[in-house]
């Protein structure tokens, strides 16, 4: 089945367009020289030795949370043989994935594994990348369902906003000003955990008020600055909520040498590792998650799947993946990871990611 797969690939790669011939010269393969594991080319041939070759495409390089993400790749794809490579953006803006995706689409990998920094912008690209034979699976941000395979999502956007809100409601005492540090604005997992978020604040915290959405562009020094902009610019803020591993951590550097430690909460999406100091001295009380290794891990058996034919993306359909079991398609061609953890300083020292 590889070799007839390959045969195709190769026919349908010499009809990539001239400009995606031309971005390939440009991008110089697009090495990309981000801290991920495996960083690296794409997988050449799509797989004419027999292995699976997929390429993560995260929002940005050197995001500890998508580090974590490709590590749980990785792992996925030395089990089953394939071969890894990542490749993307310095910056999480709304274009800068396209030319990595055209140039996977002329290396003829037989698998994209993306986190959208838009949910339109890239659509075009994918659908080049799909029309040569590339699987497009999405994971942690999705694109247009059009534009995909299969989205891989980590857990229910109803199940994260709720936990959010829970947590930073019961921190300040239901009551009083609140803020919401994000990644971009146009980021599509955090507009639609931020319309909920809203939407269960009115339902049910009628004192609890949402002053303003800021948005530190998943980059650390913005982040701390616009934590240090909204803590000027409401002078009785309560609360910050951060739906972003780069955003909770640096407003978490802020605070905790600042005036507001222990007097403003915080709360959000960050890994242990990046949350365990602040969660220690006391600067955060709780924050949430899922596991960015097992994302990227079930992103990857979920991609190996539908290059092997195993699965078309329709619901109902089932696959195996490694040690975390089997897992089904839903609605909108969407598979759930699971649901999401608080982290406390009664079990952060139990995990290390």
């Amino acid at each position: 089945m590889f070799s007839m797969r390959s045969n195709a690939r190769r026919s349908a790669v010499m009809a990539v367009t001239a400009s995606a011939a031309l971005v390939l010269a440009a991008c110089g393969g697009g090495d990309g020289d981000g801290d991920g594991d495996g960083a690296g080319t794409g997988g050449g041939d799509g797989g004419g030795d027999g292995e699976v070759s997929i390429t993560f495409l995260p929002k940005n390089l050197g995001n500890p949370y998508f580090d974590t993400s490709s590590s749980g790749g990785t792992e996925a794809v030395e089990e089953f043989g394939g071969t890894f490579s990542e490749v993307g953006p310095s910056e999480a803006s709304p274009t800068s994935q396209v030319s990595f995706i055209e140039t996977a689409a002329q290396q003829g990998v037989d698998a994209l594994v993306v986190s959208a920094n838009d949910p339109e912008a890239i659509c075009d690209a994918l659908d080049e990348a799909r029309g040569v034979g590339v699987k497009v699976v999405t994971f942690d941000s999705d694109t247009n369902p059009d534009c995909r395979d299969l989205f891989i999502n980590q857990a229910t956007a109803e199940g994260i906003a709720k936990v959010q809100v829970d947590l930073i409601t019961e921190q300040i005492g239901d009551e009083g000003q609140i803020a919401i540090l994000s990644a971009s604005a146009n980021a599509t997992n955090q507009n639609a955990w931020i319309e909920l978020m809203e939407a269960e604040l009115d339902a049910n915290h009628p004192d609890v008020e949402l002053v303003e959405i800021a948005y530190g562009d998943d980059d650390d020094q913005r982040s701390f600055d616009q934590t240090a902009a909204l803590l000027q610019t409401y002078p009785d803020l309560k609360g910050i909520i951060s739906p972003t591993t780069v955003g909770i951590a640096a407003a978490g550097r802020y605070l905790s040498t600042s005036e507001y430690k222990g007097k403003v909460a915080l709360t959000g999406l960050g890994t242990p590792n990046q949350m365990r100091e602040y969660v220690e001295d006391g600067t955060v009380e709780a924050f949430a998650l899922w596991n960015p290794a097992d994302l990227g891990y079930l992103a990857a058996y979920a991609a190996k799947s539908l290059v092997d034919e195993e699965i078309t993306g329709e619901p109902g359909d089932s696959f195996e993946a490694g040690k975390l079991g089997s897992y089904e398609v839903g609605e909108d061609a969407s598979v759930l990871l699971g649901d999401p953890f608080v982290f406390n300083a009664d079990n952060i020292d139990d995990f290390d990611f």
